[in-house]
């Protein structure tokens, strides 16, 4: 007699996806609090004692050689995690947790420019496919568990759980969102966020002091604002890109972390230049009460391009939130918009033209600076995200196509290679 698999009722997998939500979201959370509380005692660590500095090289020799050594198959990163929801195949190696986490402390303890978006995504995808095989989930499952997991590694980390349900679907490209993508992402998003807040690790408050009446000159500032992080955007991409095929060229992999670590502690060295250290918070929050210098944001493409193609581990993100918070802080300089109102712009903006999410960041900036700047935003994220074209930090093939994206009778397309 042959035995036939009873299918799986409605309950059993509501209950079955229940579990699966819950392990992800508190997973996710946990980690970021981990991650998180570390990564301030690192960069506390580090200011009190500047003098690491002088060890970077030597940091970016260990990473490299624990990368080299014992990260096969886990070196592409965030990329990996997205060629995996779209082409699902071996689960992620769970040594991706231990191994991202290690290299990204490490880079910021020794002071390299380096964000952390991308180890929170990294450890919660790596963490949550693990859970493919004893649920015994079926290919596209496993894409929903994935986009649920990147979903509320990035609510998570930065404490927007709306931007990171928007992150999870757009970021991938998906070209039609299956309900239950939607309530899992949904889920987990907020339930990573909130046990991140459990832990009592807090996230960084940013404040937008005076938003203006909405007039067709302030539009026009706006949008002359969003050429410019538009720009900067593919100043970011080309130049990381670049350096890292750059340092390529070194053939002992370890040898290249260390040789940008030389570069990138001599040109910390300079006057006034620690301040790009690490994730740059205290100037990011300065640059919204005060006009930045108009260098700022240069220097910290720089460092960051370097720190991250020579072999460093972090994220963009935050270094991208510098970068554009500073550049939009100069701007005032130049333009008659509030300080604040620019910095906030440029905070979302260069994101939503490297990364090519310009809903998420418009979400972002409503979770972090309020509703009252979601017209500027709006207009800002647009038009660097038009501006920069085809240039992308998640450089998938898959991220390399027309979006499309349907949810139940509204259906809307945008190309992000123009």
């Amino acid at each position: 007699m042959i035995r036939q698999d009873k299918p799986t009722t409605f309950a059993g997998e509501i209950l079955k996806w229940g579990i699966i939500i819950l392990i992800v979201g508190i997973a996710a959370g946990t980690l970021s609090a981990a991650f998180l509380a570390t990564l301030n005692l690192a960069t506390n660590f580090r200011d009190q004692h500047q003098w690491m500095l002088y060890l970077l090289p030597f940091a970016g020799l260990f990473v490299g050689f624990l990368y080299h050594h014992k990260g096969k198959g886990i070196e592409r990163g965030n990329n990996l995690v997205f060629d995996t929801v779209h082409n699902p195949k071996d689960i992620i190696p769970f040594k991706m947790v231990p191994l991202v986490l290690l290299g990204t402390i490490v880079t910021h303890l020794f002071g390299g420019s380096a964000g952390r978006e991308g180890t929170a995504l990294q450890m919660a995808g790596a963490t949550a496919d693990q859970l493919h095989k004893p649920f015994k989930l079926e290919t596209a499952d496993r894409s929903i568990l994935l986009i649920a997991g990147l979903s509320a590694g990035f609510a998570s980390v930065f404490g927007t759980p709306w931007a990171g349900i928007i992150f999870g679907f757009e970021v991938l490209l998906i070209s039609k969102i299956p309900f239950k993508v939607i309530i899992s992402a949904t889920a987990t998003a907020f339930i990573g966020a909130y046990v991140t807040e459990l832990w009592g690790v807090g996230h960084t408050p940013y404040n937008i002091n005076m938003v203006p009446a909405l007039s067709f000159r302030g539009l026009i500032y706006c949008g002359m604002a969003g050429v410019a992080f538009g720009v900067a955007a593919i100043l970011f991409v080309r130049l990381t890109e670049g350096v890292s095929h750059l340092f390529k060229m070194i053939s002992y992999a370890p040898l290249r972390p260390f040789i940008g670590g030389v570069i990138v502690l001599l040109l910390l060295l300079l006057p006034d230049n620690y301040k790009y250290a690490g994730l740059g918070i205290p100037t990011i929050l300065e640059s919204f009460d005060a006009a930045s210098q108009s260098q700022d944001f240069a220097w910290k493409i720089l460092l960051t391009a370097l720190t991250l193609g020579a072999g460093f581990k972090g994220g963009e993100v935050t270094p991208l939130f510098f970068i554009g918070a500073t550049l939009g802080s100069a701007l005032s300089l130049f333009l008659p918009l509030p300080v604040g109102l620019l910095a906030g712009m440029g905070f979302v903006a260069v994101f939503a033209g490297a990364a090519k999410t310009p809903i998420a960041c418009c979400i972002m900036a409503l979770e972090l600076f309020g509703v009252s700047c979601g017209i500027y935003v709006g207009i800002a994220c647009i038009v660097a995200y038009f501006i920069s074209g085809r240039h992308s930090i998640y450089n998938a093939p898959e991220n390399k196509t027309p979006r499309h994206f349907l949810f139940g009778k509204i259906k809307y397309s945008y190309f992000s290679k123009i």
